[in-house]
């Protein structure tokens, strides 16, 4: 028997959401900066600023992606909901638990009944991806202590400092930023992928569930997880 199971919740869909608008603004506005391909339209009256227009918005949606990041890392700690989150912990060392996961991926077992909502390399490539997001946030935010030496910028200019002498210098903290940019570009299609693969192959819903909250699963699978 099939039933309804409540996997994410509204505020935890809502995070992941502005976080996907964000690192696509970002990717895009990023690239803009390195490299503009859009010549803006010639005008007598100087004030088309076409780059200080992306770099403004590249700013704000680089702030919104590390309040995000850091309201996401509240809610995995401290969320009675997010409890789900961290039993996944317990797959994630569990050597049967791999084993169970790979043969599934390799399309040689069945779907494992996991004890939290990832599997272990879920969990893995998830706890990756915050740690590209914290070095990315990092880098981002000591490149613009160089271009606003002012409020926030001159406040964490002392804190960061030692950070971009330890990667080499402002040229390395730019270089560092733009590799793991390609961490989210190579991540996000295999993210879709997996998705849709555990959706259609797996008949859990998972790909639902981002967007209603909702996923299905056998009856008795929902009786151990609980």
């Amino acid at each position: 028997m099939i039933e309804k199971k409540y996997e994410f919740s509204g505020i935890f869909r809502f995070n992941h959401w502005v976080r996907v608008i964000a690192i696509t603004v970002l990717i895009i506005t990023g690239f803009y900066i390195a490299d503009p391909f859009i010549i803006p339209a010639v005008s007598s009256v100087p004030d088309n600023f076409m780059n200080a227009l992306w770099r403004y918005w590249h700013l704000v949606f680089g702030f919104v992606l590390i309040a995000t990041t850091l309201f996401k890392i509240y809610l995995f700690v401290f969320d009675a909901h997010s409890k789900k989150e961290r039993i996944s912990f317990y797959d994630f060392i569990k050597p049967s638990a791999w084993i169970k996961q790979i043969k599934y991926y390799l399309l040689i077992g069945t779907h494992p009944d996991n004890k939290g909502i990832y599997n272990p390399l879920q969990f893995v490539a998830y706890f990756a991806i915050f740690i590209a997001l914290f070095v990315i946030s990092i880098t981002g935010l000591i490149l613009y202590m160089h271009c606003y030496h002012d409020g926030l910028g001159g406040a964490i200019f002392d804190i960061l400092r030692p950070f971009e002498v330890m990667m080499g210098g402002l040229a390395s903290v730019r270089e560092i930023h733009h590799i793991v940019t390609w961490i989210f570009i190579i991540f996000i299609p295999i993210h879709i992928y997996m998705a849709v693969f555990n959706t259609v192959f797996g008949k859990d819903g998972s790909m639902d569930s981002i967007f209603s909250g909702y996923s299905w699963h056998n009856k008795h699978n929902i009786k151990d997880k609980e």
